[in-house]
């Protein structure tokens, strides 16, 4: 029997690192991996969906997931997780001060679907002194101008939007036309060192822990999308993938807990990654798939979405992944 011929298009990961050279092959499938910049991946896979797997922004793919036909089903595995307090941009020479100084300010995303910006504007609405209300939203690219918003939002009254084509989030920050950026990548404004540009919190790890050991949230960034169509041809792919994606993280904690050779260039790495499995997992099972290990994560994320309009309706954790990934054998 011939195995079924897929493509997966992703990031560059270490914990993919054996998925995408062959090392490790999912039962019955022939995978062919391709790797871009995430943004690429994103915007082809949700414009047109060019291959039959793909990596994805974890709004995207909860915004698709609630539509009433979705073109997409999905497996929990969990593939970028970053805290965002890091992702507020000011002008150095401003007037915003803290996160409460945005109340009645203006504010530029990139999208609105961005998961970096759900999250961050999550935090400012519940925690940081500014309503999602109280702040005029502007939408354009952060480096270019024209970003265009992908796909349609549900964004709930109230809430305003100004999509600006003819000049980058950047440059309007610069200019003293907004008051923040929130952007997964810095601005190039930021990277240039000039000093125009500064973060709204730089003692960004302190909070982000704080952060983390009070709530138990550890933002879900990406995760892995199938076109359904796909999926309903073959319903047993995904587990077959999820199971081929766990071995390919286990490899990774393998190699970062080596210590007899410097596999990555850092001084008492496996000491540092010891650490933050005590830290961030401590239940033994690092950088968990599957909907248990990241509930509080997944429900957090999903109030968010809803109250931003990024779903079309309310979701559940279940209702977002394929029936086949949350049961498991036992012998």
């Amino acid at each position: 029997m011939s195995e079924l011929s897929l493509t997966l298009a992703i990031e560059d990961y270490d914990h993919v690192r054996d998925l995408m050279n062959g090392n490790i092959k999912p039962s019955g499938i022939d995978l062919n991996c391709l790797n871009f910049q995430v943004e690429e991946t994103f915007f082809r896979f949700a414009q047109s969906y060019e291959w039959e797997v793909s990596e994805l922004s974890f709004a995207k793919f909860c915004s698709l997931r609630s539509l009433e036909e979705s073109p997409i089903v999905g497996i929990p595995v969990f593939i970028s997780r970053m805290f965002r307090h890091s992702a507020f941009y000011i002008r150095s020479d401003g007037k915003i001060k803290t996160s409460a100084d945005l109340k009645g300010g203006r504010i530029g995303v990139p999208e609105w679907t961005q998961t970096a910006t759900v999250y961050a504007r999550g935090w400012l609405h519940h925690e940081g002194g500014a309503k999602l209300n109280e702040v005029e939203w502007v939408q354009g690219g952060v480096n270019e101008p024209g970003r265009l918003e992908m796909g349609k939002t549900n964004v709930p009254e109230g809430i305003t939007i100004t999509p600006v084509s003819d000049k980058s989030l950047a440059d309007m920050l610069i200019d003293g036309e907004l008051d923040a950026v929130i952007s997964a990548r810095p601005p190039d404004a930021f990277l240039s060192g000039e000093g125009k540009v500064q973060r709204l919190m730089p003692n960004y790890p302190e909070v982000e822990l704080e952060y983390f050991r009070r709530t138990g949230v550890y933002p879900i960034m990406h995760t892995i999308a199938i076109k359904r169509e796909v999926y309903e041809e073959n319903r047993w792919i995904a587990m077959n993938l999820m199971n081929a994606f766990e071995q390919a993280k286990a490899k990774m904690v393998e190699r970062l807990s080596d210590i007899n050779v410097s596999r990555i260039p850092f001084p008492w790495m496996p000491d540092s990654f010891e650490k933050m499995k005590q830290e961030f997992f401590p239940d033994g099972d690092y950088w968990p798939y599957g909907i248990e290990g990241s509930r509080t994560t997944l429900e957090t994320f999903l109030d968010y979405c809803d109250e931003q309009g990024v779903t079309h309706r309310k979701m559940t954790p279940e209702e977002l992944f394929v029936p086949e990934t949350q049961m498991s054998f036992k012998v």
